[in-house]
Protein backbone atom coordinates (compact mmCIF):
# COMPACT_ATOMS: atom_id res chain seq x y z
CA UNK A 1 0.00 0.00 0.00
CA UNK A 2 1.53 3.12 -0.93
CA UNK A 3 0.87 6.11 1.14
CA UNK A 4 -0.22 9.60 -0.24
CA UNK A 5 2.00 12.41 -1.03
CA UNK A 6 1.63 15.86 -0.74
CA UNK A 7 3.49 18.19 -1.23
CA UNK A 8 2.01 21.89 -0.80
CA UNK A 9 -1.44 23.41 0.56
CA UNK A 10 -2.60 23.34 -3.32
CA UNK A 11 -2.23 19.83 -3.38
CA UNK A 12 -4.13 19.40 0.00
CA UNK A 13 -6.57 21.59 -1.00
CA UNK A 14 -7.10 19.30 -4.48
CA UNK A 15 -8.23 16.31 -1.97
CA UNK A 16 -11.19 18.70 0.08
CA UNK A 17 -14.01 16.16 0.32
CA UNK A 18 -12.24 12.97 -0.83
CA UNK A 19 -10.93 9.88 0.90
CA UNK A 20 -7.43 10.36 1.71
CA UNK A 21 -7.12 6.83 2.29
CA UNK A 22 -7.38 3.67 5.19
CA UNK A 23 -4.12 2.72 6.83
CA UNK A 24 -3.13 -1.11 7.41
CA UNK A 25 -4.58 -3.01 10.27
CA UNK A 26 -2.62 -3.33 13.61
CA UNK A 27 -3.82 -5.56 16.66
CA UNK A 28 -4.64 -4.48 19.79
CA UNK A 29 -2.53 -6.74 22.44
CA UNK A 30 -3.00 -6.99 25.81
CA UNK A 31 0.58 -5.48 26.40
CA UNK A 32 -0.67 -2.35 24.65
CA UNK A 33 -3.82 -1.89 26.63
CA UNK A 34 -1.86 -2.56 29.59
CA UNK A 35 0.88 0.04 29.33
CA UNK A 36 -1.56 2.30 28.23
CA UNK A 37 -3.17 1.48 31.94
CA UNK A 38 -0.27 2.34 33.62
CA UNK A 39 0.84 5.55 31.82
CA UNK A 40 -3.02 6.81 32.19
CA UNK A 41 -3.44 5.73 35.57
CA UNK A 42 -6.92 3.65 34.65
CA UNK A 43 -6.40 0.27 35.93
CA UNK A 44 -9.74 -0.53 35.68
CA UNK A 45 -10.62 -4.46 35.41
CA UNK A 46 -12.49 -4.49 31.93
CA UNK A 47 -9.57 -3.05 30.88
CA UNK A 48 -6.40 -5.13 32.42
CA UNK A 49 -7.73 -8.18 34.27
CA UNK A 50 -8.37 -10.97 31.42
CA UNK A 51 -9.98 -13.59 33.89
CA UNK A 52 -12.87 -11.04 35.40
CA UNK A 53 -13.51 -9.67 31.80
CA UNK A 54 -13.73 -12.78 30.74
CA UNK A 55 -17.23 -13.02 32.94
CA UNK A 56 -18.13 -9.69 31.70
CA UNK A 57 -20.49 -9.20 28.40
CA UNK A 58 -17.30 -8.66 26.46
CA UNK A 59 -16.40 -12.49 26.97
CA UNK A 60 -12.44 -10.62 27.16
CA UNK A 61 -10.34 -6.97 28.26
CA UNK A 62 -11.09 -4.29 26.15
CA UNK A 63 -8.83 -1.33 25.09
CA UNK A 64 -9.34 2.03 26.69
CA UNK A 65 -11.46 4.41 24.44
CA UNK A 66 -8.78 6.89 24.65
CA UNK A 67 -6.01 4.36 23.62
CA UNK A 68 -7.87 3.65 20.55
CA UNK A 69 -7.81 7.21 20.21
CA UNK A 70 -3.96 7.67 21.16
CA UNK A 71 -3.40 5.71 17.97
CA UNK A 72 -4.62 8.49 15.59
CA UNK A 73 -1.53 9.79 14.68
CA UNK A 74 0.33 6.81 14.08
CA UNK A 75 -2.48 5.25 11.86
CA UNK A 76 -2.41 8.89 9.73
CA UNK A 77 0.73 8.43 9.31
CA UNK A 78 0.86 5.17 7.18
CA UNK A 79 -1.84 6.74 5.10
CA UNK A 80 -0.13 9.87 4.18
CA UNK A 81 3.32 11.93 3.71
CA UNK A 82 2.77 15.49 3.80
CA UNK A 83 5.96 17.28 2.72
CA UNK A 84 7.85 20.90 2.97
CA UNK A 85 5.81 21.22 6.43
CA UNK A 86 7.88 23.13 9.41
CA UNK A 87 5.13 21.23 12.10
CA UNK A 88 2.34 19.25 12.52
CA UNK A 89 0.23 20.62 15.80
CA UNK A 90 -2.96 18.67 17.02
CA UNK A 91 -5.67 20.84 17.28
CA UNK A 92 -8.67 19.58 18.46
CA UNK A 93 -11.32 16.65 18.11
CA UNK A 94 -15.04 17.04 17.56
CA UNK A 95 -18.04 15.22 17.54
CA UNK A 96 -15.91 12.01 18.77
CA UNK A 97 -18.41 8.75 19.60
CA UNK A 98 -17.24 5.63 20.78
CA UNK A 99 -19.53 3.41 18.88
CA UNK A 100 -17.86 -0.30 19.87
CA UNK A 101 -14.87 -1.28 22.11
CA UNK A 102 -12.10 -2.78 20.57
CA UNK A 103 -12.15 -6.63 22.28
CA UNK A 104 -8.22 -7.79 23.10
CA UNK A 105 -5.95 -8.87 19.69
CA UNK A 106 -8.83 -7.44 17.37
CA UNK A 107 -7.26 -5.50 14.75
CA UNK A 108 -8.56 -1.83 13.51
CA UNK A 109 -8.03 0.43 10.72
CA UNK A 110 -8.20 4.32 9.83
CA UNK A 111 -10.20 5.45 7.34
CA UNK A 112 -9.67 9.44 6.54
CA UNK A 113 -11.94 11.76 4.76
CA UNK A 114 -10.54 15.56 4.23
CA UNK A 115 -13.57 17.92 5.42
CA UNK A 116 -12.48 21.18 4.90
CA UNK A 117 -8.88 22.69 4.73
CA UNK A 118 -8.46 26.55 5.61
CA UNK A 119 -5.30 28.51 4.93
CA UNK A 120 -4.80 30.91 8.46
CA UNK A 121 -2.47 32.85 7.49
CA UNK A 122 0.25 30.44 6.79
CA UNK A 123 -1.05 27.62 8.35
CA UNK A 124 -3.18 24.78 7.34
CA UNK A 125 -6.10 23.82 9.09
CA UNK A 126 -7.15 20.40 8.40
CA UNK A 127 -10.35 18.93 9.21
CA UNK A 128 -10.63 15.31 8.95
CA UNK A 129 -13.70 13.38 9.46
CA UNK A 130 -11.73 9.54 10.68
CA UNK A 131 -13.49 5.98 11.23
CA UNK A 132 -11.63 3.31 13.34
CA UNK A 133 -12.61 0.52 11.64
CA UNK A 134 -12.58 -2.78 13.84
CA UNK A 135 -11.84 -6.04 11.42
CA UNK A 136 -15.09 -8.00 10.94
CA UNK A 137 -17.17 -5.78 12.45
CA UNK A 138 -20.03 -3.49 10.75
CA UNK A 139 -19.63 -0.92 13.19
CA UNK A 140 -16.53 1.64 13.83
CA UNK A 141 -14.77 2.18 17.23
CA UNK A 142 -15.16 5.35 16.93
CA UNK A 143 -15.73 8.49 15.05
CA UNK A 144 -14.66 11.84 15.29
CA UNK A 145 -13.41 15.22 13.23
CA UNK A 146 -9.61 15.42 13.96
CA UNK A 147 -8.11 18.76 13.58
CA UNK A 148 -4.63 19.17 12.52
CA UNK A 149 -2.48 22.49 12.34
CA UNK A 150 -0.24 22.06 9.20
CA UNK A 151 2.60 24.78 9.13
CA UNK A 152 3.92 24.19 5.58
CA UNK A 153 7.61 26.04 4.41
Amino acid sequence: MSKLVIASFAEFEGHIGKELGISPYIKITQQQINQFADATLDQQWIHTDPNRAAQSQFKSTIAHGYLTLSIVPYLWDQIAEIHNIKMLVNYGIEKLKFNQPVLVNSEVRLRVILQSLVNLRGIAKAEMAVELEIKDNKKPAFTATIIFLYHFN
